[in-house]
């Protein structure tokens, strides 16, 4: 296994994680398909770095630039990881604080009422999994609709396309969600 596959706690990451539970249960976690993963598709402004950043805010507090197109993870006053990002069309964009709320490991889909009347060819429920639109990872922001997620298409990042969410690729989203504690600040900003 590879070295960056435990965290700084001693303990598996969670991409360590799938990786052992495909392998023991006979599925190749990378044959066949991509899983949005395709860091090196993106242009290299939309590819996780670490940034000099600076910021008043406690490290662990997330920064959403809609405009710039980026999620900022702040480490100290003057650094951050910064990762690419997709956001919401025109019509879905929204800035404001929020908690992260919950996190979930390959999670289910079920579109909101307001997205279905929108789009009545969605399905109503999309169990998760590689195919699903979440991807990898969500973060659940507050009580509300939005989360920042996975995305199984990574052409999409750098792109104004979603209904609202924040998607980063697979592998964004996985060294994200393995950093952020549920209770961290997300804080939206439409500069």
């Amino acid at each position: 296994m590879a070295h960056h596959e435990v965290g700084l706690d001693g303990k598996l990451t969670s991409r360590a994680l799938d990786r052992r539970s495909a392998f023991c249960h006979g599925r190749d976690p990378g044959a066949g398909f991509d899983h949005g993963n395709s860091d090196d598709t993106l242009p290299d402004e939309y590819k996780r770095q670490v940034v000099f950043y600076r910021s008043l805010e406690t490290p662990g507090t997330i920064i959403i630039d809609t405009h710039e197109r980026h999620l900022y993870l702040i480490q100290s006053e003057t650094r951050a990881l910064r990762y690419g990002i997709g956001v919401g069309r025109v019509g879905f964009t929204w800035q404001g604080l929020l908690q992260v709320s919950r996190k979930a490991e390959w999670p289910d889909w079920h579109p909101p009422p307001e997205m279905i009347e929108r789009q009545p060819y969605l399905p109503r429920f999309m169990a998760g999994g590689p195919g699903n639109p979440l991807g990898a990872r969500a973060m659940y922001l507050g009580n509300s609709e939005y989360r920042i997620h996975g995305t199984n298409a990574p052409e999409t990042i750098g792109q104004a396309v979603s209904s609202g969410c924040f998607r980063l690729v697979n592998d964004d989203v996985i060294d994200l969600y393995d950093r952020v504690q549920v209770g961290a600040r997300v804080i939206v900003r439409q500069d």
